[in-house]
């Protein structure tokens, strides 16, 4: 875009343009790639983000995972790597590794003269104080009142850090980047072990009084039901995740249904992953296919609801449960139709989450062009 180009979209005149792009060159975020003619009066010179500026390190600890990416300041992912965790590791051991593959990536993008580390983000499954970098609760990987930015601030000094809850980070991510870009008002859902949400209304997260808004796994759907991590009994999350599916096969099995999940796990079913599950629904398994379409019956009685209430543009669903789109989504669509008010009048798409189990370290990328920009 020429700065012209840039007064028109804004709305802002051209010398306030033209003094927000010379700052922008000067810290070098943004450059002069050349000049567009052949249109009606002078010539334009076009800007262009610099990807050289420098780059952004984004991590998410997941409850049996820990996801680092780097990316450049277009920004174009240039180092990726993922570390499996054994279930309940110790909370040292878990920050330990994460702080070792932060600084992998660092050591990476310095080899590659990728610049200056412009800032680090990192999500969690759990309830944050946004404004203290510290994690108060994350009953999934039962952790309490951690400072997280204050450890990783005395490994990485002089650089932003900011702490999340990983589904406000992904749905950033899904915003900026992703399939939310340029929609306002959606919600943005994340079905991993766990359940997550994030609200994005006006352009900006919703987070609360106390920054906390968004704990969608943890509404109350069966208060006689299964006992959740949190403490409550019968939360959307003990029905509607990864946690929930895998239960519903096992469920199945022991009551004597014959499965290809029984064999391709060798018999042990906590061998079982979402891929297997998708798999086996993809050659016809009678078990895994009636597994996901428990998983998405509940999806949508929780979806309908939020639609309900909210009111959004669009409901964008990511996590690990999205490798089995091509089977929830049908059943969601169905459901839907029946139980959200006004569907055919006002309907919210749902749509898949454009960077699926990346969605939250897109987030922690965008977080930190937010904090920049």
């Amino acid at each position: 875009m020429s700065r012209t180009d840039l007064a028109v979209t804004t709305g802002l005149n051209k010398t306030t343009v033209s003094s927000l792009v010379n700052e922008l060159i000067l810290n070098e975020f943004v450059y002069e790639v050349g000049i567009k003619s052949g249109e009606i009066g002078r010539p334009r010179v076009m800007l262009s983000i610099n990807p050289k500026a420098g780059y952004i390190i984004s991590a998410e600890i997941g409850v049996d995972f820990i996801l680092v990416i780097a990316t450049d300041f277009e920004p174009k992912v240039i180092y990726q790597f993922r570390q499996e965790l054994t279930l309940n590791e110790d909370i040292d051991v878990v920050i330990n590794k994460l702080i070792e593959l932060i600084q992998g990536a660092v050591e990476f993008c310095e080899m590659q003269g990728e610049g200056k580390l412009l800032g680090l983000a990192v999500g969690v499954p759990g309830l944050v104080d946004f404004t203290k970098g510290r994690l108060l609760f994350a009953p999934n990987l039962n952790w309490r009142d951690v400072p997280l930015q204050e450890i990783l601030q005395n490994h990485f000094r002089n650089i932003h850090i900011t702490i999340d809850n990983e589904a406000n980070m992904a749905a950033l991510g899904e915003y900026y980047f992703g399939s939310a870009y340029k929609v306002d008002d959606f919600l943005y859902l994340s079905s991993g072990v766990g359940l997550g949400g994030g609200i994005v209304r006006q352009g900006r997260l919703f987070r609360g009084v106390k920054g906390m808004a968004g704990e969608i796994g943890h509404i109350i759907m069966d208060p006689d039901g299964i006992l959740c991590g949190c403490g409550n009994r019968g939360c959307w999350e003990t029905q509607a995740s990864q946690k929930a599916l895998f239960r519903y096969v096992k469920e199945m099995i022991n009551a004597g249904a014959e499965s290809l999940l029984k064999d391709v796990s060798d018999g042990d079913l906590m061998q079982l992953s979402v891929e297997k599950i998708v798999e086996a629904a993809k050659l016809g398994d009678r078990v895994a296919l009636d597994a996901l379409t428990q998983v998405a019956h509940h999806l949508a009685i929780g979806i309908a609801s939020l639609i309900n209430v909210l009111n959004p543009q669009l409901v964008v669903f990511g996590g690990i449960l999205s490798a089995a789109w091509e089977f929830i989504k049908p059943v969601l669509d169905q459901d839907l139709q029946v139980r959200s008010l006004l569907w055919e009048r006002q309907k919210t798409e749902v749509v898949l989450a454009k960077h699926q189990e990346n969605a939250c370290v897109m987030g922690g990328v965008a977080t930190v062009y937010q904090e920049i920009i």
